[in-house]
Order: structure tokens, then sequence, then C-alpha cells
């Protein structure tokens, strides 16, 4: 048996990479996904999908409702934006940035870990091919990492937490092709952020433009049929 791990699960691309990258490397990964009042729910289907065909001891789906606060065009009626290529996305933090997202879901991890014995969590953030959240730079990872030390039982003990982001510096081809060869089957994800009624996705929002340059990049096919061609 490998030491056991967290592993933050949207069932999106980056997300299902890092936990087939987790269990490659011998750890006996502990999922963690989120229903937070997300339009994208049906990712929530994508990711029990990928726990199940990579494997892993448990699969928790937490539940909180960030639609009390709205702020992003995922918890909200604000439109989700829509390009017609990469070209077009903006600079500046689009609306699908939800609020402190990844500092509520670094800490329900935390909680996690703390209680299967883990000190070791996975989050699949990038900081090169993707929408500019604040909250996927090295620096917040490195800064949350040190709060943990402070904030826990075992990390007062000596035993904080390690916080692994394998993609960080990878551009989406590089995850892409990373997956491919451990075997992880990109048509189990979701990564659209206005995905249709029966969860196909649209193929212009940041989300799906970023990973259809990848999958182009990385000279491999989507498995994903999109409305938008």
């Amino acid at each position: 048996m490998g030491d056991p791990a967290v592993v933050l699960l949207s069932g999106g691309l980056d997300s299902s990479t890092v936990l087939a990258i987790a269990k490659d490397r011998g750890f006996e990964p502990h999922a963690l996904s989120f229903r937070y009042g997300q339009r994208h729910a049906v990712e929530l289907e994508a990711a029990r999908r990928v726990a199940e065909a990579i494997g892993v001891v448990r699969h928790v789906v937490a539940e909180i409702d960030l639609r009390v606060f709205g702020g992003s065009a995922l918890t909200s009626d604000i439109e989700v934006p829509k390009h017609n290529s990469v070209a077009e996305l903006p600079d500046e933090i689009p609306v699908t940035y939800v609020p402190a997202r990844n500092t509520i879901f670094l800490s329900f991890a935390l909680a996690f870990a703390e209680t299967v014995g883990a000190r070791d969590i996975f989050l699949g953030v990038n900081a090169l091919d993707y929408s500019g959240y604040p909250d996927c730079r090295p620096e917040y990872i490195a800064a949350f990492e040190a709060m943990a030390r402070l904030a826990t039982k075992a990390g007062v003990a000596g035993n904080g937490v390690s916080i692994h982001t394998p993609l960080i510096h990878m551009t989406k081809a590089e995850i892409i092709r990373t997956g491919t060869e451990l075997g992880l089957d990109y048509g189990l994800t979701s990564s659209c952020y206005d995905p249709s009624g029966t969860g196909q996705p649209c193929g212009r929002c940041d989300s799906c433009l970023l990973r259809l340059k990848g999958f182009e990049e990385a000279g491999l096919t989507d498995p994903l049929v999109y409305q938008v061609a």
C-alpha cells in the first residue's frame, strides 16, 4: 500500500491528469470533488467516471453553495463569455473566476487529509495555459502550504502537508501528452463552463478553447464532441 493522498478532482482535464499522476507515483488517492452551485455540475459525473476508471480509495463529493455569494459566471446568472479563438481571450481575470475557490477547496482538502492521515494534497493548477486566475500561481500555493503548517494539528506536530502541483509549469499540450501516456481516457472528462443539458461542451468558452488548443498542439484528437466544430 502506498501513502494516502488527497486529490482535488473536478472531472476536468487537468485534475483528472493529476489523479493519474498521483496514482502512478504510488499514492493511494482519496478524491475530493465539490458540488458548489456551479452551472457546469455535469463535471461531477465526469469526476465519478474518472475516479472509477483510475481507482481511488474513496471519492467524496462535498456540498457547499457558493451561489449565496455569486460574483462569478459559474455561480450566478452572469453570462459565460464565448469567443471564436484563443487569440480573443482577454488579458484581465475573466468573470468565470470564482472568488477564493481554490482557497475554499484547499481548506476542505486540508481537513480531509488530516482525517485520513495524508501528508500530501494534489491540485491541478496551471500557470501557463490557463485563464489568469490568481489562485493558480506558484506563490499562492507556497503561501497556502506555509499557512497549513500553522493551522493544523498535524502541522504543529511537524507533519505539515505538501501541496503537489505537477502541472503548474506545463503547457496544456504537455498535460495531455502526460495523461495519454498514463492511459487516461480524456473522453471521460468534462471541461466546459457552459455545457448543454446533456453535457455536450460548447466549444467557445475559455476552458473549451484552451482544451482544444492543447489537443491540437499535442497532435492528438479530443475525444469529446463539441456543439461548435
